[in-house]
């Protein structure tokens, strides 16, 4: 990790280097092609790496098939987000731990520095009773880094739910490593440049997009919302980070090919410009 005083005494004659920016394969979800599709998108329209969502998508269960695609395109897999969403729950099984194994070991065989992971839903009472300790366990087993990523309260009119366990802000719970998503910081009323800073060197991974603080998780385009997501990027590029940058936005309403391609390209192009260092 590069010093801050080392940033400071760079020459200005020095061109200015940039964060490396991945794109998630949810991004381009088409179901059942969100996977290929990811890889071949990401490739050529200049992306850093690739963000496995190991999803119903099968092929994103396939480690020999994640492996052909990462050589086809020849782009770098900087991560796989383990299938603990909602929706993924039979995904690999049921049980989540057995998900987390599989998920560390898909790194290692691509070449993948980070496990993104949810925290557990309240009704996985044993999951999440060993939950963070668990995670430890798993770091030090596989030499992965597993980045633990925000969530939100759910919100339905008036009221609030509290469904995860132990809590679905990772910033008060002891864990080494952690994701920001600048969609659920939205979704859960907080200041996402304030979770940087509470941070420091936990932070592991990020998640760009933006939230207008519905209940709805809403994934938009950088700078579409109302999160602070040019400061972020800024303090992010300023500070001593040395993980990815994730653009994993919602594309689904898009008309055409060639309008959710728009969409990729201004949300890359915006990370470039207020994450260049």
């Amino acid at each position: 990790m590069a010093s801050s005083a080392a940033h400071d005494q760079q020459s200005p004659d020095r061109p200015r280097e940039q964060l490396r920016v991945a794109l998630s394969t949810s991004s381009v979800s088409v179901y059942p092609g969100s996977t290929p599709d990811g890889f071949e998108a990401a490739a050529r329209l200049g992306y850093d790496g690739v963000e496995v969502m190991v999803g119903i998508d099968d092929v994103s269960t396939d480690v020999v098939a994640v492996k052909a695609l990462q050589s086809f395109h020849e782009i770098p897999i900087v991560s796989i987000h383990a299938p603990t969403l909602l929706l993924t729950q039979r995904v690999w099984g049921t049980d989540p731990w057995e998900k987390l194994h599989r998920s560390a070991e898909m790194a290692l065989e691509v070449g993948a520095p980070v496990v993104v992971a949810h925290p557990p839903f309240r009704w996985q009472r044993e999951y999440a009773k060993e939950f963070v300790e668990g995670v430890a366990d798993l770091e030090r087993q596989y030499d992965v880094v597993f980045a633990v990523e925000n969530m939100y309260p759910w919100r339905t009119g008036k009221r609030v739910f509290q469904a995860y366990a132990p809590g679905w802000d990772p910033v008060t719970e002891d864990y080494a490593h952690v994701t920001v998503d600048l969609s659920h910081s939205a979704t859960a009323g907080q200041d996402p440049v304030q979770m940087l800073r509470d941070l420091g060197p936990r932070l592991a991974h990020v998640h760009l997009a933006d939230g207008s603080g519905s209940p709805k998780d809403e994934h938009l385009i950088p700078g579409r919302g109302s999160q602070p997501c040019v400061e972020f990027m800024e303090a992010l590029a300023d500070s001593d980070y040395t993980g990815d940058v994730v653009i994993e936005i919602n594309t689904r309403k898009s008309p055409d090919v060639e309008a959710k391609e728009a969409l990729l390209l201004e949300s890359l192009a915006f990370a470039r410009l207020h994450g260049s260092r």
